[in-house]
């Protein structure tokens, strides 16, 4: 196999399956050395595309050098306009503006045959009833999130009953009625989920649960798969 050929393939394997890889699983996937693996993330590298991660912790390829900047199957285009006008009625006022952004920047950047298909799109999105109004300020919630820092709020339930909550945020969800955080709470040693509009006076605290975030979530959206299940089993 050429070495070109080899940097092709092993852009392949960095581009499919589960993130990130270790240089044994892409050499094993190619049929060379981890060594020769590691030699060739280094070529891939300087020519452009963005790798994350290391010898030892596995490889997750960032953004490909290789692939056009905006190139979209008709399909793909209407999901991402159908998406992006859902988050626009139903995100945050950041998140709803960053759409009408992102919009605006497709419109402008793709060829003309597209653009014009982006803006007579058949598909659209719209809600008689919007999720209820978050009494927090969500771009700071987003924030915190991704900083894995913990956040403290006072928080009402459904019966009145006032608590203070600490907990690290793992993920915001919009649902039909309410947008919810979900979380591990400090107070139940558990995960949790809390509406938005049931949250008041939220504050960003200095401490982190870095880097807990993505493994806590992956258990917390098991948890509910599992609970799930077993709810339809009983049904």
């Amino acid at each position: 196999m050429s070495r070109t050929a080899r940097l092709f393939q092993l852009m392949q394997a960095l581009r499919s399956g589960p993130s990130p890889r270790t240089s044994v699983q892409l050499a094993q996937d190619l049929g060379v050395s981890p060594r020769t693996v590691h030699r060739d993330i280094d070529a891939l590298r300087g020519l452009g595309a963005i790798i994350d991660g290391e010898a030892g912790f596995g490889f997750t390829l960032i953004e490909d050098a290789t692939l056009p900047p905006l190139g979209f199957t008709n399909d793909e285009l209407e999901a991402l306009v159908l998406g992006l006008r859902e988050v626009q009625l139903i995100g945050d006022p950041a998140l709803s503006d960053a759409a009408s952004a992102a919009l605006r920047k497709l419109q402008g950047r793709l060829p003309q045959r597209q653009s014009h298909r982006l803006s007579h799109a058949v598909l659209t999105a719209t809600r008689f009833d919007r999720p209820a109004v978050p009494t927090i300020d969500v771009a700071i919630l987003r924030q915190a999130a991704w900083d894995e820092r913990v956040i403290e709020f006072a928080y009402t339930d459904a019966k009145g009953a006032d608590t203070r909550r600490r907990v690290n945020p793992l993920s915001i969800v919009y649902m039909d009625r309410a947008s919810v955080l979900l979380s591990w709470c400090h107070l139940r040693q558990d995960f949790r989920v809390f509406r938005l509009d049931r949250m008041q006076g939220m504050d960003v605290t200095e401490d982190s649960f870095r880097p807990n975030r993505v493994s806590l979530l992956r258990d917390a959206i098991a948890r509910i798969r599992a609970e799930r299940e077993e709810q339809d089993q009983e049904t």
